[in-house]
């Protein structure tokens, strides 16, 4: 593997967070995304309090944060198959491009994305 592989399999990582409202649900998400290769790799953090507003009130709920590591090419099917899994009516999906990664592990997650 050339470092310049390495380096094109940085630009190609995506990172995606979005909270469910408990580990169970996190963890049959996770494994659906990782199974149909939409994520190389999801962390289910430890519960978190969440404080937001909602049809014009605040709320609290406690939530599990879900770190998704996919593939450029595999996002969109990321986000469509996320929206069908999750539970919410309004789930959250934020994603970026990290700007620097270890290309060794850009790499795997390219690849065990199918890219």
């Amino acid at each position: 593997m050339t470092a310049s592989a390495d380096d094109d399999a940085v630009a190609q990582v995506r990172i995606a967070i979005t909270n469910v409202p408990d580990a169970e649900t996190g963890r049959r998400i996770a494994r659906v995304l990782v199974e149909e290769r939409l994520a190389a790799c999801v962390n289910l953090l430890a519960p978190c309090r969440s404080v937001y507003r909602w049809q014009g009130a605040i709320e609290e709920a406690d939530e599990v944060p879900m770190v998704i590591k996919t593939g450029a090419d595999r996002f969109e099917r990321l986000r469509a198959r996320l929206i069908e899994l999750h539970p919410y009516d309004l789930p959250e999906l934020l994603a970026w491009t990290p700007g620097d990664a270890h290309g060794p592990y850009a790499r795997w997650v390219v690849d065990e994305t199918g890219g």
